[in-house]
């Protein structure tokens, strides 16, 4: 309790200036990024940082409506920018989508310098499922991207090759949460002893904090296989923000993010400082990045269920979920 109260108040309220923002990033001309979750709240404001650097972007989810107003927006607030803004297609909810989005992907770039599985989905109403039948949180925030991210690693890979890509650009970010402190089982994630698989029935909050710590997992498992590609796997909690993700909240809890959440430009700085910094070296590959841009660390229950081999076991979890879909 003392652990989570500590993390609490070091990443809501005493959270020291960012160290990385918008005017130290250099110009990102040539550089393709993509977001999931790219057209709206942190990842639209990650976004408007990229762009107005002039780098393209891919804006990958569900509503096509949604994605043309903001890259409208995107335009409209950088009309020098040389980039380019695309929407992607992509549903979380449905592993059926995830080959066709990286494959439209990967017949129209040649590169991909950082992936941002930014798209999430938060305390959604009592028994939501995926397409594939799994408990909505683990399936949208772990397996899908995690599916996603296997289609474009060979990309991510020969981007790492390409002549004056600079040493830990090309990196792999994962959006966790302070719910990993506050909400998420003991050893970060529970396994079904039957299946293998994340359990589904832990209730709408513990299962969206087990979803989060599951994105821990990934960026540190995710670092230990691709270190040696010259990848860098990270996961980051971007803040307690006023975000799109509130919104299957209650009105008490509404009401309590007034004051104790921040705008969601701050959270686009901490995805800022975990995918561009380039104080992050090979040796702090796995990191977890807390707000508005610096190292943090996890909890020990966290810390010990990655060490008793939970991370792997959830990335073969993963592998089970998305083996019909590969």
């Amino acid at each position: 309790m003392a652990s989570t109260l500590s993390s609490f108040w070091d990443q809501t309220f005493f959270i020291p200036s960012p160290a990385f923002t918008a005017k130290n990033l250099p110009d990102q001309t040539g550089k393709i990024i993509l977001i999931t979750g790219g057209y709206a709240g942190i990842g639209l404001s990650l976004a408007q940082i990229l762009y107005s650097k002039n780098a393209t972007l891919y804006l990958a989810g569900r509503s096509a409506s949604k994605a043309t107003i903001a890259i409208d927006e995107l335009r409209r607030t950088s009309p020098t920018s040389t980039g380019r803004l695309e929407f992607l297609p992509l549903d979380l909810a449905d592993l059926t989508t995830i080959k066709p989005a990286a494959q439209q992907f990967l017949a129209q770039e040649t590169r991909l310098d950082v992936l941002v599985n930014n798209a999430g989905v938060m305390n959604p109403p009592a028994g939501s499922v995926s397409a594939q039948g799994h408990e909505l949180q683990i399936a949208v925030n772990v397996y899908a991207p995690w599916l996603f991210t296997q289609f474009l690693l060979p990309i991510l890979k020969s981007t790492v090759q390409i002549p004056g890509v600079a040493t830990g650009s090309v990196r792999v970010i994962w959006a966790a949460s302070f719910a990993i402190d506050a909400v998420a089982p003991k050893g970060g994630v529970l396994f079904d002893e039957e299946t293998g698989l994340a359990r589904g029935d832990l209730g709408r909050e513990k299962a969206y904090g087990q979803s989060k710590a599951g994105n821990v997992m990934l960026g540190v498992e995710g670092a230990r296989r691709w270190g040696k590609d010259g990848i860098l796997s990270l996961s980051f909690n971007p803040g307690n923000l006023q975000t799109e993700l509130l919104r299957h909240t209650s009105v008490i809890q509404k009401a309590l993010t007034k004051v104790l959440m921040h705008p969601v430009e701050m959270g686009a700085l901490t995805e800022l400082y975990a995918g561009w910094s380039p104080d992050i070296a090979f040796e702090l590959n796995g990191s977890y990045i807390v707000p508005w841009g610096r190292i943090g660390r996890y909890n020990k229950d966290l810390e010990e269920g990655i060490a008793n081999g939970n991370a792997e076991k959830l990335w073969k979890a993963c592998g089970k979920v998305a083996e019909d879909f590969l």
